[in-house]
C-alpha cells in the first residue's frame, strides 16, 4: 500500500509540474518559438482590454485592498515633507520586506579572456558566489580609453529565455547563435545596446543574473523525476534550448516557493547578485565609481527598478519596458509576468513605481511602449503620474522623464538613442 501511495504521489507529481508548461511563463518567448499558453485565445486578448480579470470576481475586491488610500509610506502622502527623512524610511522598510540574503564580500574576479572586437576592449570574466555556479560577465570599453571612465551596469532582459542572458545585448565576435541574432532583431531593433553604449566612451558590465545562462538552474542538479527527460547534453542546439526555456518557465513556480520558504525573495536574490556585479565594476580602476548608471530592457527594467530605488551609488537609472502600477498586476497582467517582480506586503506601503521612486532626486529615465501587451496603457501613465509627483515634491522635476513610443514591447533603435543621451547629459561630465 505505502509503494503504491508512493507511486502516486510521484506520477501527479511530475504531471503537476509539467501539464501547463508555459501557461505562466514571464515575457515574451524566444523568437520562432510561441509556447502554448491556454490562458490566451487566439487574438491574444488580456484581461484590461475588457471588464475582467486575471482572478476573475476576485479583481475587484483585491485591488480595492489597496487603491482607495495611498501606501502607507508614499512620499504622497502629507506628513512627508523632506525627502531624506522619507527615503531613508521607506528604503528600510523595502529591504526588510524583500529579505536580501547576505552572499559574502566583494567576490575574486577572474578573467577569462580579454580581446579587441569592434573598436571595444572585451573582457571575458567570471566570478564565484556562495552558492551556485560561477557567474560569467561580459566587461566593454572603448580601445585605448586612458585614465577613469563612467561605468554602466547594463542588465540583460527576461524574454521566457532563461538558457540565454547577458549574451542578449552584447556582441563580442560576427557568429551569433541564431536565436540570439533572432532575439536582438525582435527587442533590440538588431543592436547589442550594451556594445552601442559603451562605443560612447563608458566601461560597461553585463552580468547573468540569478537562474539565468550560466546561473540558470542545470538539469543534472534537480531529481530525474522533474526533468522529463531533458539532459544538459548539446545544449546550444535550438530544440534543447526551447526545451529547457518551457521547462525553466515552469520551475519559475518552484524556485518561488523555495525562496519563500527559505525567507527570502526572488527580487531579493536577484538584486544581491546585481549589487555583487555593482560592487565589481566600482572597484575597477578604470570606473569612475561618482558616474556609475544602470539600465535595461523588461526583466532588465525590474532590475533597474530595485537596483535604482535602493542603491545611491546609481546616480542614473533608465528603466525600459518596465513601470505599471500594483493594480495593473493585481486585475490585469501578473499573468504575462516572472517572480523577479514580487515582494510581499509591500504594496500596502508603497506602490511599484515608487520603488524607483526612492532615488529621487537622482536622474531617472522611464522609457515606454504605447502597445506593450505586458502592462495596461492606463496603468504605465498612472505609474509615470505617480513619480512625476515625487520628483515634483522633491524639487527635483528636471530630472524625471518618461517617453512613450508607439510599438509592442522593444528597445529600438530610437529609445536607445534618448537612452544614450540621458547617460550622456548626468554622467559623461
Amino acid at each position: 500500500m505505502k509503494n503504491k501511495r508512493r507511486d502516486f504521489i510521484k506520477l501527479t507529481g511530475a504531471a503537476g509540474l509539467g501539464m501547463v508548461t508555459n501557461s505562466f511563463k514571464g515575457f515574451a518567448a524566444i523568437k520562432n518559438h510561441q509556447p502554448k499558453n491556454f490562458f490566451m485565445d487566439s487574438k491574444n486578448s488580456m484581461p484590461g482590454e475588457k471588464d475582467e480579470s486575471v482572478i476573475g470576481l476576485y479583481g475587484p475586491w483585491a485591488a480595492s485592498l489597496m487603491e482607495s488610500k495611498l501606501p502607507s509610506l508614499s512620499f504622497r502622502r502629507n506628513e512627508f515633507d523632506n525627502i531624506d527623512n522619507w527615503r531613508i524610511k521607506a528604503r528600510q522598510r523595502v529591504l526588510d520586506r524583500l529579505a536580501i540574503p547576505g552572499i559574502g564580500g566583494l567576490p575574486v574576479v577572474n578573467v577569462k579572456k580579454k580581446y579587441e572586437y569592434d573598436g571595444l576592449q572585451v573582457e571575458e570574466l567570471s566570478w564565484q558566489l556562495p552558492y551556485g555556479r560561477a557567474t560569467n560577465a561580459i566587461l566593454l570599453k572603448p580601445l585605448n580609453a586612458k585614465g577613469k571612465l563612467p561605468g554602466i551596469l547594463a542588465f540583460h532582459d527576461h524574454g521566457g529565455n532563461k538558457y540565454f542572458g547577458l549574451r542578449k545585448i552584447t556582441k563580442t565576435s560576427d557568429e551569433q547563435h541564431p536565436l540570439i541574432v533572432a532575439h536582438q532583431h525582435e527587442y533590440y531593433e538588431g543592436r547589442a545596446w550594451a556594445n552601442e553604449i559603451a562605443k560612447q566612451g563608458y566601461v560597461v558590465l553585463v552580468p547573468d543574473v540569478f537562474t539565468f545562462a550560466s546561473r540558470r538552474v542545470m538539469m543534472q542538479d534537480v531529481p530525474e523525476q522533474m526533468r522529463h527527460g531533458l539532459t544538459d547534453e548539446n545544449p546550444e542546439d535550438p530544440k534543447n534550448i526551447a526545451a529547457y526555456n518551457d521547462w525553466a518557465g515552469e520551475h519559475e513556480h518552484v524556485m518561488a516557493k523555495s525562496l519563500f520558504s527559505a525567507g527570502t525573495t526572488w527580487p531579493a536574490v536577484s538584486f544581491a547578485e546585481d549589487q555583487k556585479a555593482l560592487d565589481i565594476l566600482c572597484s575597477r580602476d578604470d570606473v569612475d565609481a561618482n558616474r556609475v548608471g544602470c539600465g535595461g530592457l523588461s526583466g532588465g527594467g525590474i532590475r533597474t527598478d530595485f537596483m535604482g530605488g535602493l542603491d545611491p551609488r546609481i546616480k542614473c537609472a533608465i528603466s525600459v519596458g518596465f513601470m505599471t502600477t500594483w493594480k495593473d498586476f493585481i486585475l490585469n497582467k501578473s499573468i504575462k509576468h516572472t517572480w523577479m517582480v514580487y515582494v510581499p506586503l509591500l504594496p500596502n506601503e508603497l506602490d511599484f513605481p515608487e520603488i524607483l521612486g526612492l532615488r529621487a532626486p537622482l536622474p531617472t529615465l522611464i522609457l515606454d511602449n504605447n502597445e506593450d501587451s505586458l502592462y495596461t496603457l492606463p496603468e504605465m501613465k498612472q505609474a509615470d503620474k505617480i513619480l512625476n509627483e515625487i520628483y515634483t515634491k522633491a524639487n527635483a522635476g528636471d530630472r524625471y522623464k518618461c517617453s512613450y513610443y508607439p510599438g509592442p514591447h522593444k528597445f529600438d533603435k530610437k529609445m536607445q538613442e534618448e537612452a544614450f543621451k540621458w547617460f550622456d547629459k548626468w554622467l559623461a561630465s
